[in-house]
């Protein structure tokens, strides 16, 4: 029974991320009016490779580090995602007459008129759906992006070695790391100018650099030591090995990473207002904080004064 029940959370999530990926590509295909990016599904391919691999020798289980299905799935969304992020930014399309999810008026006035029309063929179902503006469209695929991935991370049978305990620090961690992301990719891109397609192009790559936090399990779990005594003789990687790879996360995926894009529109691209600079402030006492921190673990492993000082002195 359970076996089958970790069977089935196996294939649900990874059939929610083939699903969020094919709505992504079908997305890029009406907007670019171009079925050849219907191509994209190709991406979808190692990801059904990697379940049948999973299920097959691992009955479906995780691995301790590294979670391959959301890596793959990162890989087959992100491409859709950068194309209707820079198709947007550089075509500016007319969006008068296109639907707002602002409020839930609009919602419930959009859900209204679908029941109103009657019976529908599938294709009026896409032009209902291509009738939201674009904007509402790229936010929503972000938002179901990172909640698809702290589901499915959530959904997916543990991997050897890794506790609840282990796994639901790991979740509220990715809840923190999914909303900072978020509003860095939807706060920073509402600043580009239209002539600012570099910029563009630098504040994907930092979100696409970030998302790669999801499948790498490091900042939680680690290999303790069995004993007291064998602390005082292990290195420093060993001893603080979840403390150090959250410090890099902070200094070198994210935080960091963040920081330096919100200089760079302040100064680069004269973009000033109050929750960008908040936003900087807040990535560089980050970055300060853990530095802070990295000097106390560094510190840590030096052995005591007295302690050294004692052991000399016996003959």
């Amino acid at each position: 029974m359970f076996f089958l029940v970790k069977f089935i959370c196996a294939v649900i999530t990874r059939a929610l991320f083939i699903l969020v990926s094919l709505i992504g590509v079908w997305r890029v295909t009406w907007v670019k009016e171009d079925t050849t990016y219907w191509f994209l599904t190709f991406l979808f391919l190692p990801l059904v490779v990697e379940m049948i691999i999973t299920l097959k020798r691992r009955k479906g289980q995780d691995y301790k580090w590294v979670s391959p299905a959301i890596l793959l799935f990162l890989i087959s969304i992100i491409p859709s995602i950068w194309l209707l992020e820079l198709h947007h930014k550089m075509t500016k399309p007319n969006n008068t007459l296109c639907n707002k999810l602002d409020s839930w008026e609009n919602v419930r006035g959009a859900i209204t008129l679908n029941n109103t029309l009657g019976n529908l063929t599938y294709k009026d179902y896409l032009k209902l759906f291509s009738t939201v503006c674009p904007n509402d469209w790229i936010l929503a695929l972000h938002q179901i992006l990172l909640i698809l991935v702290i589901l499915g991370r959530w959904l997916l049978p543990l991997g050897g070695g890794v506790t609840r305990d282990e796994l639901s620090q790991l979740l509220l961690i990715f809840v923190g790391t999914a909303a900072d992301i978020l509003e860095f990719t939807s706060e920073t891109l509402s600043d580009v100018k239209d002539d600012s397609h570099e910029l563009v192009y630098i504040i994907l790559a930092v979100w696409t650099w970030s998302m790669l936090q999801f499948p790498l399990h490091l900042s939680v779990v680690n290999s303790k030591s069995d004993s007291e005594g064998e602390v005082q003789t292990t290195s420093l990687l060993t001893r603080h090995s979840t403390d150090i790879w959250t410090i890099v996360e902070a200094l070198f995926i994210q935080d960091g990473p963040f920081l330096v894009v919100r200089l760079t529109v302040m100064t680069y691209f004269y973009v000033f207002h109050q929750m960008l600079i908040f936003f900087a402030i807040k990535n560089f006492l980050v970055v300060i904080l853990n530095l802070y921190r990295l000097v106390i673990i560094c510190q840590d492993v030096r052995p005591p004064t007295g302690s050294t000082d004692e052991a000399t002195a016996v003959p």
